[in-house]
């Protein structure tokens, strides 16, 4: 007996007891296992490669990919820093002309994909630029009379993801700086410091744990991209997996690949986490007054408008005026081609939108019914997709495929004689799985938060009332947390609307997207053609810019006008 109520006592810990949440439970363990498994399958790829293959790999492409990612991650991770941390400060606690505007401005080179802002500065530099055309022109130079950054370089590469990621760690900075009280830097005041030192020495150590995540979330898109490194022929992994796999047609080689990416995507989270080790960034007061707002003259003044401006210009005036100039030029030759894409890639974006949603929806649900470590951890493995790169969740997805699809074709010829074809892989559905394992984070951390502003009294409420679990979660939850679903779409559709590398590699053979049609379009020079597709994920990216900027401003503490 005691031994059978030790069992159920465990059972009972990890959720899985008999009753009326057994269902949603079981149900969110296997979805969440099913997330998981591209990645299990591409871990398993480190053991089960032979050792011939790493050593093939290791004489002859794998120093060159490790050297430029450690040199691409280097100097995007420290430009992000640069630009970041200077801008959000100003914005938030100094006040200069155009401050409002800038704040908004600052956050729009998210919209941009990083391969759309690398082929306008590769038109815009290249020798037959616009840029060195009027150098030559205005001084009478010719080719070898005159030096000039090259930007289809591994500089030029770092240049183009600092201009497009710096993002990340400006909206946090400026979270955390927004949270930060008031009493805090008029101690560091008090104690001598003018501002710029109480921004050093204050402001910056107490945000450093959001700092920290902004250049971690900057170095994993970094490691991810495809588009821009390829196009700047710069060697990387994601590179190297997609030439390894379509030239060579070597998947082991490729898997393998995958699988040492994804090691290093992990081992920057690992790093990121144990930078923080016991330290601990406390606020030893509750008060939250307004914010002082340095009214600046002078140079610094101008220092501020300089450090806030030009990352905007760089990051998103500049390429998108470029591609605007491009976008004329083209407009005469748009064709039913180019809407067909567009309606494709908006149907296949708001397919992916609406499964990540509800996956989410029954992740996030199953976990504040049975809050377990096992339901927990589920979905905590469920959401690290957004960690990996696309080009390695792609392989994940297209080997166990490939090998279902090669077993029933196999199968279905012994007993009928003729084969099925491609069911699997090669379809839109291992394209929706993909994205569905990719971007299920972006979803679920929206629809946790949202959920756990839905005080656990209404579902005693409601169960008291007669409602099912799931009569409670359509009947009262989900008009509760209406927004946050809605946001979580958002963020999901433009996130698919920008996906290149998962794409490319499972795509239909006769299905296009936007993403893809700019990428091959750029690759092939037709950088005019490329610009319309370019231009609708831009503006299709700016909604959900324009609404994070606006929960930022709103996210201070006393705002109301606490004392």
């Amino acid at each position: 007996m005691a031994v059978a109520t030790r069992n159920g006592d465990w059972a009972s810990h990890l959720g899985l007891r008999a009753g009326r949440w057994q269902g949603i439970t079981v149900l969110a363990l296997a979805v969440a296992l099913l997330v998981a498994l591209p990645l299990l399958f591409v871990a398993r790829s480190v053991f089960s490669a032979s050792g011939e293959i790493w050593s093939h790999l290791a004489a002859t492409v794998l120093p060159t990919y490790l050297i430029n990612s450690f040199w691409l991650v280097l100097g995007v991770g420290l430009g992000t820093l640069a630009i970041g941390v200077p801008a959000a400060w100003f914005v938030t606690m100094c006040r200069f002309p155009g401050r409002a505007i800038l704040e908004i401005a600052l956050l729009l080179p998210l919209a941009m994909p990083a391969y759309a802002i690398a082929f306008a500065y590769a038109g815009l530099l290249d020798f037959a630029g616009p840029v060195q055309s009027a150098l030559r022109e205005s001084f009478g130079w010719r080719r070898g009379d005159y030096w000039f950054p090259e930007i289809r370089s591994l500089p030029g590469a770092v240049w183009v993801m600092t201009a497009v990621l710096y993002p990340y760690v400006y909206m946090l900075a400026r979270a955390a700086f927004l949270e930060q009280s008031v009493c805090a830097l008029e101690v560091s005041r008090l104690m001598g410091r003018d501002p710029w030192r109480g921004f050093i020495e204050v402001a910056v150590p107490l945000a450093r744990p959001a700092l920290v995540a902004g250049v971690t979330l900057a170095l994993m898109e970094t490691l991810a991209d495809f588009g821009a490194v390829q196009y700047l022929a710069v060697d990387t992994f994601t590179t190297g997996i997609f030439r390894t796999w379509f030239s060579l047609q070597d998947h082991a080689a490729a898997s393998g690949l995958a699988a040492l990416l994804m090691a290093l995507v992990f081992l920057l989270i690992a790093a990121e986490r144990f930078s923080r080790g016991e330290q601990r960034y406390h606020h030893t007061s509750g008060r939250y007054r307004p914010l002082p707002g340095y009214h600046l003259t002078g140079w610094r003044r101008a220092l501020a408008i300089l450090a806030c401006t030009l990352p905007f210009l760089f990051g998103f005036a500049i390429p998108v005026g470029q591609l605007g100039l491009w976008a004329i030029q083209a407009a005469a030759h748009v064709d039913r081609a180019f809407l067909g894409q567009a309606a494709a890639s908006i149907g296949l974006a708001a397919v992916a939108a609406v499964i990540a949603v509800l996956v989410a929806v029954l992740l996030a649900y199953a976990k504040r019914l049975s809050p377990t470590p096992l339901v927990a951890g589920a979905v905590r493995v469920a959401g690290l997709g957004y960690a990996v790169p696309g080009s390695v969740i792609a392989v994940g997805v297209l080997v166990p495929f490939a090998a279902a699809d090669t077993a029933l074709n196999s199968w279905s010829r012994s007993l009928l004689g003729m084969g099925p074809g491609l069911i699997l892989s090669g379809t839109l559905f291992a394209v929706l799985y993909a994205y569905l394992v990719r971007f299920l984070a972006v979803s679920l951390g929206t629809v946790e938060a949202g959920l756990a502003k839905v005080t656990p009294s209404m579902d005693r409420a409601a169960r008291s009332l007669g409602s099912t679990t799931g009569s409670t979660l359509r009947r009262v939850h989900a008009p509760m947390m209406a927004g946050s679903l809605l946001t979580a779409a958002l963020l999901v559709f433009v996130d698919v609307m920008k996906e290149l590398p998962a794409t490319m590699i499972l795509r239909p053979f006769d299905f296009t997207t936007l993403a893809l049609e700019t990428f091959e379009r750029a690759a092939d020079e037709r950088l005019a053609e490329a610009s319309l597709p370019a231009l609708a994920i831009v503006v299709v990216g700016l909604i959900p810019v324009i609404v994070m900027s606006r929960a930022i401003s709103a996210a201070r503490p006393g705002t109301g006008g606490a004392p």
